[in-house]
């Protein structure tokens, strides 16, 4: 929403903004830009001569500015259809989508028409090291777009990606995520199926052809398809992977390439985005050129800090799978060492009792394992809460270290006496976690 309001104000636009809180670095960003920030939400805030108004997802009825735009009956958006309406429109949109991975394939892509000096503008959930901010509203004709499939606001209950006119669409794997906005697997299939029949037939799309969920979503689609992965059915087959503990390589379409990143969906996160780049003209020494020079993005398994011998990692996996292929890579990058994972339930799904059966499987890939008391607790019914003791003692059950405390203070306390030199500990969260990072490191 920042960046955009920004662009906007590049433009010409007159623009102001409502928060509850607002704060650093965002605010100084904005206000730097010349926009007019108020807190908290107030119907006063609302310009009298407002074109239109944006309405942000977390944004829900009973709202003072939401319910003063409709009464007085003015022209809103959800920011989906203002990216769509004043950026996206007219464009070659590479839009990168999948319950994992979305972020670093969006980056790599972005980076590598970077490289090939098309000059994309683009719109990363996160703040790739290579570009130095997460979006870029310019002129190219190329716009790279990491498309979500969480809701638009709560007047549009479609996924945000339905409203960003695909010409090139990626799709990396489709699990069940978001149970407070989808109901179950099926309804976040319809969601995919529904993007890919907007694809034009002169566009691509990209898909996981070693993922059922994504293969099942394609079937009848009319726009070209191209499966990527390790199977033989794959038109773009992933050969002679393999890992180092600096990063890995892979081989696609006979040409090898270097990445420096570890584990399998690190793989083909970059075996997507080359095929993409492919598809609009990029030669394959550009593309290895950008993927040897990448340089990740924060929070991705991203060093923290290092103290007593012991490093700290931050990661912003929250899903199981995220979690457990986290682990596994850095099993790569660590050989020898004892992992720990950290993990604070924040999402709106692992805070339910969804993954209550997967969490335990995906965490014990570590050798121990620290759960935190759920975050906002009163906001989930007590009947539909994950039950962290339960996952530790599935943990430990499987002969490994586990151990529940109610907040990163407790879990900083009792992890130190534990922690050897050439420990590795890794921090799960989607969210700040009371700067238990830092507090880690300065206890040690």
């Amino acid at each position: 929403m920042g960046s955009v309001a920004a662009a906007l104000r590049a433009r010409g636009c007159s623009v102001t903004g409502s928060d509850e809180k607002v704060y650093p670095p965002m605010s100084d960003f904005l206000r730097a830009k010349g926009i007019a920030l108020t807190e908290p939400y107030r119907a006063e805030n609302l310009p009298n001569d407002a074109d239109i108004v944006v309405i942000g997802n977390a944004i829900k009825r009973g709202n003072p500015e939401v319910e003063a735009v409709l009464n007085r009956k003015l022209y809103y958006l959800s920011l989906p259809e203002v990216l769509k309406e004043y950026f996206l429109r007219g464009r070659h949109n590479l839009v990168v989508t999948g319950t994992h991975g979305k972020t670093t394939t969006t980056a790599l892509l972005t980076w590598i028409l970077t490289v090939a000096e098309m000059e994309p503008g683009y719109v990363i959930g996160g703040l790739p090291r290579n570009l130095g901010q997460g979006a870029l509203f310019n002129d190219s004709k190329y716009f790279v777009i990491e498309g979500d499939e969480y809701d638009s606001a709560f007047f549009d209950k479609r996924s945000k990606f339905i409203h960003y006119l695909p010409e090139l669409l990626i799709v990396n794997n489709i699990e069940f995520d978001h149970a407070d906005i989808f109901d179950d697997l099926a309804a976040v299939k319809l969601s995919f199926r529904r993007l890919l029949n907007i694809v034009p037939q002169n566009g691509l799309i990209l898909l996981n052809g070693d993922d059922a969920n994504c293969v099942e979503v394609a079937r009848d689609c009319l726009a070209p398809i191209v499966e990527v992965g390790f199977s033989e059915n794959c038109a773009e087959r992933i050969r002679d992977m393999s890992y180092g503990t600096h990063g890995s390589s892979f081989s696609l379409s006979e040409t090898a390439f270097d990445l420096p990143l570890i584990g399998e969906f690190n793989v083909r996160n970059a075996a997507m985005a080359a095929a993409a780049a492919r598809f609009y003209g990029v030669v394959p020494e550009v593309i290895q050129t950008a993927l040897t020079s990448f340089e990740g993005i924060a929070r991705r398994q991203e060093v923290r800090g290092e103290a007593r011998g012991v490093t700290v990692i931050d990661d912003f996996g929250h899903h199981p799978t995220a979690i457990r292929e986290t682990l596994s890579a850095l099993r790569y990058r660590y050989p020898g060492h004892r992992l720990w994972a950290i993990f604070e339930p924040r999402s709106n799904t692992t805070r339910r009792a969804v993954f209550q059966q997967e969490l335990p499987a995906a965490l014990q890939v570590a050798d121990g394992v620290f759960l935190a008391q759920i975050a906002a607790l009163e906001q989930i019914p007590a009947e539909e809460r994950l039950h962290p003791e339960a996952v530790v003692e599935a943990i430990a059950a499987a002969g490994k270290m586990a151990f529940y405390e109610r907040d990163a203070d407790a879990i900083v306390a009792r992890i130190v006496p534990l922690l050897r030199p050439n420990d590795v500990v890794t921090i799960f969260s989607n969210g700040g976690f009371d700067d238990i990072h830092a507090k880690l490191l300065s206890a040690l």
